[in-house]
């Protein structure tokens, strides 16, 4: 039975006009990875919309984004000229991940869905990691070679008793770093599951969550079918999402 995966829009000014889009990585791998059926949320920070997609959906499916998180939204200073933000994703996503949590609906975050969840339950963001004491440098490489862009960029080591430990059987994994915010402050009631070899938080779950909540920094959707870590990750969602849709026809 394929469940349906709701994944919330970027808006984007295509020409004159704003379009509704979502990364296809993120589609191929609600599909293929998770063996859902994809359905794209429009950004329109309308509530009754939002209501009525939670009884529409079997999981929620955050992705990545060129924007980032507009940070009134943690009490962080004012974003530095040239900024990308996404107000329309703000006013939907984040609104969205409370009522998905309360509802048990299964969630996964990555990169940008990451950030939301954290900022949604209280946590703060570093605007700018590389600029931390201590801290290393995660953006991309400087390349238009995707394969070397989404390349194993660190390791990250997984936390005692983590979910990532328990599906994978070992320890570590290298993964991608495509970002510049990071999590400053985990929000209380998180779990982090992978810490990276400077100390930054690349992965947590929802500790009082009553379904599936996960999410990483790093982005697993790329080319997931040759990444063991990636496929742990979207099988675990993809089940949850599967029995959250048979448990709704019963």
């Amino acid at each position: 039975m394929q469940a349906i995966i709701g994944i919330p829009c970027d808006v984007k000014t295509i020409g004159l006009f704003p379009f509704h889009a979502v990364g296809e990585k993120y589609i191929t791998a609600a599909v293929g990875a998770a063996g859902g059926v994809a359905v794209l949320i429009p950004s329109l920070g309308d509530a009754a919309q939002l209501d009525t997609i939670i009884n529409l959906v079997d999981g929620i499916l955050l992705p990545g984004s060129p924007s980032n998180i507009e940070p009134h939204h943690y009490q962080g200073v004012p974003s530095r000229p040239g900024t990308l933000h996404d107000k329309a994703r703000d006013a939907t996503t984040l609104p969205l991940v409370r009522r998905v949590i309360d509802a048990g609906i299964p969630l996964l975050g990555i990169c940008r869905g990451f950030q939301e969840i954290n900022v949604v339950l209280g946590g703060e963001l570093h605007q700018h990691v590389q600029e931390q004491p201590g801290l290393n440098d995660h953006r991309e490489p400087q390349t238009e070679d995707l394969d070397l862009m989404y390349g194993p960029a660190h390791s990250v080591q997984f936390t005692a008793g983590s979910w990532l430990q328990f599906w994978l059987g070992r320890d570590s994994a290298r993964v991608n770093s495509i970002h510049q915010q990071g999590i400053k402050r985990l929000a209380d009631g998180l779990i982090a599951e992978a810490v990276a070899e400077d100390g930054l938080i690349e992965a947590y779950r929802v500790g009082s969550a009553s379904n599936f909540a996960y999410a990483v920094q790093w982005h697993p959707e790329w080319k997931y079918w040759e990444n063991d870590v990636s496929q742990a990750i979207f099988e675990a969602f993809g089940a949850a999402c599967r029995e959250r849709r048979m448990r709704r026809n019963q």
